[in-house]
C-alpha cells in the first residue's frame, strides 16, 4: 500500500498569466500558496490482472485504454503500468471549488506511480510532467500554477519564460510576517464553481486573438485581455513587494484591485450573489479579497483586520469559513508499506 498527498492552493498574485497563450509571448510571474487541504491517492498492487479505480465513480477494466478517467489513463500509460493495480482517491475539499484540484490530483497520482515504480524525479519535473499530461496530451485550456505549487508547496514565486521553463523561489518573508498573513486570511465557500475549463477557455481564446501574431493577421483583435493580464502580472509584483516588506494590510488592498480587474476577464467570473457577499465582507472587517480560481463560484478569500466580525457577518449570510494553514512540503509520500 502506498499513499501520497498533494496540497491544494490559493492564488496570491499574478494568476491567469500562467496559460501558454500569455507566457509564450510575454512570460509569466505569479505567486501562489499551498494550503493544508489535500488530495490523497492510494495505489495498491493486486493479484488479478484488472485495474480497479475508485474516485467519484468506480471503474474496473482489463486494459488501460478502457479507463474513462483521462488523467488516470494517461498517467498509467506514461509510467507503463498495464494491469494488476488498484487506485483510490479522496480529498479534504471536493473538486470544482477553485483550489486547483485537477492539477493537484495529477501531481498526487504521478507522485504515487513514480514512487511505486522507483522512477526518480524532482518537484519541478513532477509538476512539468503533470502539465504535459493535462495541457499537451489532454488539451485542457489551463495554466501551470496548480501543478507547480502542489508539487513544490510553500508561499512561492514562479516565473515561466517564453519556452515554458519554470523557476520557483520561496517568497523571502519573515517568519512573523508569514504567521501574520496566515492569521488574517479567511476562506468562505460560496458553492461549486462553473466549469473552470469553460472560463479559462474564454480567456485563452481572447488572449490568442490579441497576441502579437494575431494582430499581424487579417483579423485585428482587441488587446483588452492582454492589457488586463499585463496589469495583473504587474500587480503581482506589487503584492510580492508588500509581502516581503511585511505590509500585510497593503496586500489586502491590492487583492481588492486584483478582483476588480479579474472580473473584467469574463461575464461568468462573478455573479450577483458573489458581489453581494463581497460587499458584505468589505463592510465587516475585510481589507480586500477575491474569488479563488477561474470564477463563477468556489471560495472567496479575504484579508481581515477583524476576523471575528467578518466571520460573524458571513455566517449570518449563510457562509462558513474553512480554516487553513500554509503547507511547506508539497507533494509527499505519507505511507509506504
Amino acid at each position: 500500500m502506498l499513499i501520497v498527498k498533494a496540497p491544494l492552493r490559493i492564488s496570491i498574485g499574478g494568476g491567469g498569466t500562467d496559460l501558454p497563450s500569455y507566457y509564450e509571448h510575454f512570460e509569466s510571474t505569479f505567486i501562489s500558496a499551498a494550503i493544508n487541504k489535500y488530495i490523497y491517492i492510494s495505489v495498491h498492487p493486486i493479484f488479478i490482472n484488472d485495474i480497479i479505480i475508485k474516485y467519484t465513480e468506480l471503474e474496473r477494466v482489463q486494459a488501460v485504454d478502457q479507463i474513462r478517467h483521462p488523467i488516470i489513463r494517461e498517467c498509467l500509460k506514461l509510467v507503463g503500468i498495464e494491469k494488476a493495480l488498484e487506485i483510490s482517491s479522496f480529498a479534504d475539499i471536493p473538486s470544482g471549488t477553485g483550489l486547483g484540484s485537477s492539477g493537484t490530483f495529477t501531481v498526487a497520482l504521478l507522485k504515487a506511480l513514480y514512487t511505486l515504480k522507483n522512477i526518480g524525479h524532482t518537484s519541478l519535473s513532477l509538476a512539468e510532467t503533470a502539465c504535459q499530461i493535462e495541457i499537451e496530451k489532454l488539451g485542457s485550456p489551463i495554466g501551470k500554477q496548480d501543478q507547480y505549487i502542489s508539487a513544490v508547496g510553500g508561499l512561492t514565486k514562479f516565473h515561466i519564460n517564453k519556452s515554458g521553463q519554470v523557476t520557483a523561489n520561496a517568497l523571502p518573508m519573515q517568519r512573523h510576517d508569514l504567521i501574520d498573513l496566515e492569521e488574517h486570511l479567511l476562506l468562505f465557500f460560496t458553492g461549486y464553481s462553473r466549469n473552470a475549463n469553460d472560463i479559462l477557455r474564454e480567456q485563452d481564446q481572447a488572449t490568442r486573438k490579441s497576441s502579437p501574431q494575431a494582430a499581424k493577421g487579417p483579423e485585428k483583435n482587441s488587446s483588452e485581455m492582454i492589457e488586463n493580464l499585463h496589469f495583473v502580472k504587474e500587480l503581482g509584483l506589487q503584492i510580492e513587494n508588500a509581502l516581503v516588506k511585511g505590509q500585510i494590510d497593503d496586500f489586502g488592498r491590492l487583492m481588492n484591485v486584483h478582483w476588480e480587474h479579474k472580473k473584467k476577464r469574463s461575464n461568468n467570473m462573478s455573479s450577483g450573489k458573489i458581489d453581494e457577499w463581497y460587499e458584505l465582507a468589505m463592510k465587516n472587517g475585510a481589507l480586500g479579497g477575491k474569488l479563488i480560481g477561474a470564477g463563477g463560484g468556489g471560495f472567496l478569500m479575504f484579508l481581515a483586520d477583524d476576523k471575528r466580525r467578518l466571520r460573524s457577518a458571513m455566517r449570518e449570510a449563510g457562509l462558513h469559513d474553512v480554516p487553513f494553514r500554509f503547507d511547506y512540503l508539497g507533494a509527499q509520500v505519507v505511507l509506504k508499506e
